[in-house]
């Protein structure tokens, strides 16, 4: 399994467990076991938490990735376009230079 799939479902897990939450939540405020203000901010925690987590998975990853395609010595999508820019400035020089010589 990919790491990006461990990732996505330890995510999808999540939000299931923030739904489990939010349904138990509404059961303790149906039994009375909680006021719906003190419910609804216990729900309001929860997400904020989650999103917090969420954003903060989403950070570290991004790390992650940042690194390992350090680590992995690639170019860089700017490296590469003036690389493209080097070959064809010397491909036009040798074309107007061969075009200059006598054919052979």
């Amino acid at each position: 399994m990919a790491i990006l799939d461990i990732i996505r479902n330890a995510m999808l897990a999540g939000f299931g467990v923030q739904e489990k939450v939010k349904e138990i939540i509404d059961d303790f405020v149906k039994k009375g076991e909680l006021s719906e203000s003190q419910g609804a901010k216990l729900v309001k925690e929860w997400s904020e938490k989650v999103d917090k987590n969420t954003e903060d998975i989403s950070k570290s990853l991004n790390e992650l990735v940042q690194k390992t395609l350090e680590k992995m010595n690639l170019p860089s999508k700017d490296e590469i376009a003036r690389l493209n820019e080097q070959v064809n400035a010397l491909s036009e020089r040798i074309r107007i230079l061969e075009s200059g010589m006598p054919n052979s």
